[in-house]
């Protein structure tokens, strides 16, 4: 299993694809691993060779103790880059994932060729995190599992709790609760506001509807502060490919491929 060590946690990685293609690097949500993206991977390395991670504490990486910021989550992706020899790359990230993508396009501009922030916020309010970091040290992940659950997907996914559904929801029972509590640290420290007027990769900007984490209007401000983003917005919840996979693919793979950078708002693919 390829892994690096760096700022004191080992941190697994994975590169998929055939190594002439495009390299696209994927960035998970909160409470998740790399597996995360498993819906999409069939679409997706029809036309990307795909490189993914796992945070620290989640999946097969180790949690550091303490707290977290998201300029170390930055780092830790450049050097998961780095460890895979992709040089450069498009990014996308979804929630979490999608505020480290900010970090890193800001501060590491000649690393990304395009970007794709989907269901994130360059500021979140605190309030929620310190709640949250109280119930996990308390209780454990178990204890916010459902409530988690509930606001990545659709009630009607949730009612269905299909394959898919059980899958994320292991995962996240499986979370180390210090690597949890480390990245709800940097979600509630953050403001990534200032860096969103240094972004020069042409961005596509994805929100939803039913996102109750990251509401529309977040996306929206983010697609208004980066010059030449286009903004997307689909009737689903927070985590948008794992309930429409094959319309994710597609909505990726056009804009990766065609570069379009003017703004512009679509439709909602069918669920």
């Amino acid at each position: 299993m390829p892994f690096v060590h760096h700022e004191g946690a080992r941190l697994y990685w994975r590169i998929d694809g055939h190594p002439d293609r495009p390299p696209l690097v994927l960035l998970n949500s909160l409470g998740t691993d790399h597996s995360l993206w498993e819906p999409v991977m069939p679409g997706l390395l029809g036309h990307f060779r795909v490189l993914r991670t796992d945070k620290p504490g989640h999946g097969a990486s180790d949690a550091r103790e303490g707290e977290y910021s998201i300029a170390q989550l930055g780092r830790d992706v450049l050097a998961v880059m780095d460890a895979a020899g992709v040089q450069r790359a498009h990014l996308g990230g979804v929630s979490i994932g999608g505020m480290i993508g900010i970090w890193v396009a800001a501060h590491a501009p000649e690393r990304i060729d395009r970007l794709v922030l989907s269901n994130t916020s360059a500021k979140l309010a605190p309030e929620g995190f310190v709640e949250r970091i109280r119930l996990v040290r308390e209780s454990g992940i178990a204890a916010i599992a459902d409530a988690v659950l509930g606001r990545f997907f659709t009630p009607d996914f949730v009612a269905r709790a299909d394959a898919r559904y059980h899958s994320v929801r292991t995962t996240l029972l499986q979370v180390d609760p210090a690597g949890y509590i480390g990245c709800c640290a940097a979600l509630r420290d953050m403001d990534l506001r200032p860096l969103l007027a240094r972004i020069a990769a042409p961005t596509l900007v994805i929100t939803c509807r039913d996102d109750q984490s990251t509401p529309p209007a977040m996306g929206e401000a983010i697609a208004a502060a980066i010059a030449g983003a286009r903004l997307v917005q689909w009737e689903l919840a927070h985590i948008p490919f794992v309930e429409a996979p094959q319309q994710y693919v597609e909505l990726l793979a056009g804009y990766l491929h065609a570069a379009r950078s003017h703004k512009r708002t679509d439709g909602t693919p069918p669920r």
